[in-house]
């Protein structure tokens, strides 16, 4: 069972246990243990390891577990492991399979509810977890598919009494750390509490109803984002007509979205559902072609549908199901009707009638790769809500590229082409009734389609438009071709790229004709802002699960706020950032006077230091208006919860004095602030770094680095307190002209962006009294949010620039380093009276 797991290995060189197959007769406990190994390879991700038959069944967790059920993660399958690899920690070597740090994140025990093997050989594992961090239900699902490379799976955590929304708690963000080095001490609260679970929907708890004739569809709303958040059913939208299908005494009736009866123009189709031998049911869909790249293509289903053999080709992809066998079903949530109608349809891929599959990811990372895949869109639907007969806002319709329906009111020839349309004038019903132009359509079409448009569009020709008001002239024009109008019953389904003020489409592309819609209900598509989502998963946990949640997360105000549009980063994640780090950050602010950077509407917005204290915030205090005579008082930071108190506040960045509060007069370091030219190129940065630590170095000075989370690099020099600001300043511009006059194709010691093209300034202006520096962990109000990250100086070589740690992966840097890099900087006593004899025998100055 370990076969693979050993050939992978070279365990003369790694760290990892050999291990051994362990018989389950031999095991130590009855209990089953898991564990989950936070893992930075090549790629940080999460090994969710499972004990059965004596191996540690494994999967790889690319973004690790989430409490949040609508949030599925997934899991790629790998090879069993050794159950003595549960409690390795420790650093794979380079060029080891695997290299990299692995920690382990979380431990405790599972239990199977049903059979584990029956799950695992099904493809979907239903567990209950007892760990530190994680608890409750949990269910494994394969979604491997035929031609899969790897056996893809999803993590999915089941609503119960340990589920948190993921604006509630965000458990990989709040507990970053191994629990082995950092014990949380919250499984013993949890052993014997495990939610009770939740018995599968019965068909006989839906209310009995006979079959009705016919079936109004649940329709979507049109919106230009994906949601923030809820449990929402990822599909694709599919490319095709809308069909509902009643089966009654095992005959199949297939109706589109408006009743017209379509059983007559599919028999294949209907021959097909009859086949499956249901019970009396309504099934919703759409029935599609697809083409060769295996994407919906219209126009073949126009082809389709023209009564050729072609129909063979008709695939109905059916997403829901209203009624069964007697049961009216439209009161369950989506997520049980599903379920339900998949075990009634076939499980072969290639099948003409077939389940419409979701996508087991969040909505916008779908919605990035449906737009790359050029698929038309996605359907979002509520995982909770009901089957509603009107447009409703629990389905919603996102567009890659905008598309809708419109009225064909007339159309020009085609120059040099007799008999074939040139343009089709395009119009929109208002609610009263009324026809509006809206624009024309140029191609999309061959000649053989022109033609056939030309032949139905003659046929309908009138002397009046039928528009409200007149087509207009000029811009909107392509041509001087006289215009023909006709009777206003074509639809024409268009893609284009927007709508101008007046109402008119530009970049529009003719995608077919629709027959299943009449003209008269061709309305514009108004785009809305998906709802909000609903409130967070009620806590309904007793006392120990109250315990185990001990220090409940921070409730944070408009925490949704989008600070760096870049990145997507929320003030929520910042916040949370803040959070976690604060008590390491605090000793770089306490007792020192700071400046913030607020944005209180992002990075896009208004920006301003603030200087001094201006709200009441906890852990944050004044100081002595006697520091600064003739200023407003400064503050300081005195505990963590003041760091995120701020962040409260909207601020963004921490930058501090180089003195503290109670010796404001002596400074107690030097910053030397790398700051690149433009074209300087990042090797030369951190080459520069280099020889500033060297000549540091040659003074008898120790230096610390760190990166400054935006273009630079921060060389940090700790001082005894004992010279004032001038003469401080003044050395760290010695130095600076120094190296400057040493290395001149490295470095310059004016400031301005004309002085230091492809070269270094390295600023000792910070050095002077009141300038302020970004403190170490701060975040920076920039494009993809860099942290001021402390580093080791063998660290530098493997640097890739200085924002390589940003709010999104600094807590996982931290969570691996085993040594604080600058654990020596409090402890480091010097003063410059030894570097500045040495510096003057050097410069002769």
């Amino acid at each position: 069972m370990l076969t693979d797991y050993t050939r992978k290995r070279d365990f003369t060189r790694t760290p990892e246990p050999k291990g051994r197959a362990r018989a389950a007769g031999r095991r130590r406990s009855k209990a089953l243990s898991f564990v989950v190994q936070k893992h930075a390879a090549t790629r940080l991700h999460y090994d969710f390891r499972l004990e059965l038959d004596g191996v540690l069944l494994s999967w790889a967790v690319p973004k690790g577990p989430s409490l949040d059920p609508s949030h599925k993660r997934m899991a790629v399958h790998v090879e069993d492991h050794p159950l003595d690899y549960g409690g390795f920690e420790g650093t794979i070597p380079p060029k080891q399979y695997g290299a990299g740090h692995v920690i382990v994140w979380d431990r405790g025990t599972w239990e199977p509810v049903g059979d584990a093997h029956a799950g695992l050989a099904k493809g979907h594992l239903v567990f209950r977890l007892h760990g530190e961090k994680l608890a409750g239900e949990w269910h494994l699902v394969r979604t491997a598919r035929p031609g899969d490379r790897q056996e893809p799976w999803m993590l999915i955590k089941r609503k119960d009494e340990w589920a948190r929304s993921i604006d509630e708690e965000d458990v990989i963000t709040r507990w970053p750390d191994s629990v082995i080095a950092h014990p949380l001490g919250l499984r013993e609260e949890r052993e014997g509490a495990a939610a009770p679970q939740a018995p599968a929907p019965e068909i006989d708890s839906a209310p009995k109803a006979a079959l009705p004739k016919a079936l109004k569809p649940q329709l979507a709303t049109l919106v230009d984002h994906p949601p923030a958040g809820g449990d929402w059913i990822v599909e694709p939208k599919w490319d095709g007509y809308r069909l509902l299908v009643r089966i009654d005494r095992g005959e199949a009736r297939l109706f589109t979205r408006t009743g017209l009866d379509w059983t007559d123009r599919m028999p294949s189709l209907a021959q097909a559902l009859q086949a499956l031998q249901l019970a009396p049911s309504w099934l919703d869909g759409e029935i599609v072609v697809l083409g060769d790249n295996g994407l919906p293509s219209f126009n073949a289903l126009q082809l389709a549908l023209d009564g050729s053999t072609r129909q063979q080709r008709i695939v109905y992809c059916v997403f829901d199901l209203a009624f069964h066998d007697g049961r009216d079903l439209r009161g369950w949530p989506l997520r049980e009707r599903r379920a339900l109608l998949q075990s009634l349809l076939p499980t072969d891929p290639q099948a003409t009638v077939r389940f419409s599959a979701e996508f087991p990811a969040p909505p916008a990372e779908v919605y990035e790769a449906a737009c790359r895949l050029e698929l038309e869109g996605l359907m979002l639907k509520r995982a909770d809500a009901p089957y509603q007969s009107s447009r409703t806002t629990t389905w919603l319709k996102l567009k890659c590229q905008r598309r809708q329906d419109f009225v064909i009111g007339g159309y020009t020839d085609r120059t040099n082409g007799p008999g074939e349309v040139g343009a089709l004038i395009l119009g929109v019903y208002d609610d009263e009734g009324r026809l509006h132009h809206a624009g024309r359509v140029g191609t999309g079409w061959n000649s053989a389609t022109g033609r056939a448009l030309h032949q139905r569009l003659s046929a309908l020709r009138r002397r009046t438009p039928a528009f409200e008001t007149a087509a207009p002239a000029g811009r909107h024009r392509r041509s001087d071709a006289p215009e023909h109008w006709v009777d206003p019953t074509l639809v024409a389904e268009v893609a284009f790229g927007e709508w101008t003020p007046d109402g008119i489409v530009r970049h529009a592309v003719f995608q077919g004709l629709r027959e299943d819609l009449p003209a008269r209900q061709v309305r514009r598509e108004r785009q809305s802002a998906p709802p909000q989502r609903r409130g967070a998963v009620k806590a309904t946990a007793k006392a120990t699960a109250k315990t185990a949640r001990a220090a409940p997360a921070l409730k944070i105000t408009h925490g949704e706020r989008v600070i760096d549009p870049a990145s997507g980063i929320t003030k929520r994640d910042l916040v949370r950032y803040y959070e976690q780090v604060a008590e390491r950050m605090l000793p770089h602010l306490k007792d020192r006077p700071l400046s913030l950077v607020r944005a209180p509407q992002g990075m896009e917005g208004q920006r301003f230091f603030q200087k001094h204290l201006e709200n009441t915030v906890p852990g944050i205090v004044s100081l002595d208006p006697a520091l600064w005579p003739g200023h407003a008082a400064l503050f300081a930071v005195e505990k963590a919860e003041g760091i995120v108190g701020a962040a409260q506040l909207n601020a963004v960045e921490f930058h501090t004095w180089n003195a503290l509060a109670r010796r404001i007069d002596r400074p107690d370091r030097i910053v030397f602030d790398l700051d690149p030219g433009e074209g300087t190129p990042w090797p030369q940065i951190r080459e520069a770094a280099l020889l500033t630590h060297a000549v540091l170095d040659e003074l008898g000075l120790v230096a610390f680095l760190k990166t400054s989370g935006g273009k630079g690099l921060h060389v940090v020099v700790p001082l005894t307190p004992r010279l004032g600001w001038d003469e401080v300043k003044g050395f760290s511009q010695a130095v600076v002209q120094h190296l400057a006059r040493t290395l001149p194709q490295r470095f310059v010691a004016k400031s301005g962006p004309a002085n230091r093209v492809g070269k270094i300034f390295v600023d000792y202006l910070r050095n002077g009294h009141g300038a302020t520096t970004a403190t170490a962990f701060s975040a920076r109000l920039r494009p993809g949010m860099g942290v001021s990250m402390p580093l080791a100086w063998d660290e530098l070589e493997s640097l890739k620039r200085s924002d390589q740690w940003t709010v999104r992966n600094a807590l996982d840097r931290l969570s691996f380093v085993e040594a604080d890099p600058w654990a020596d900087y409090g402890s480091t006593r010097q003063t410059l009276t030894a570097a500045k004899r040495k510096l003057a025998a050097v410069t002769g100055r």
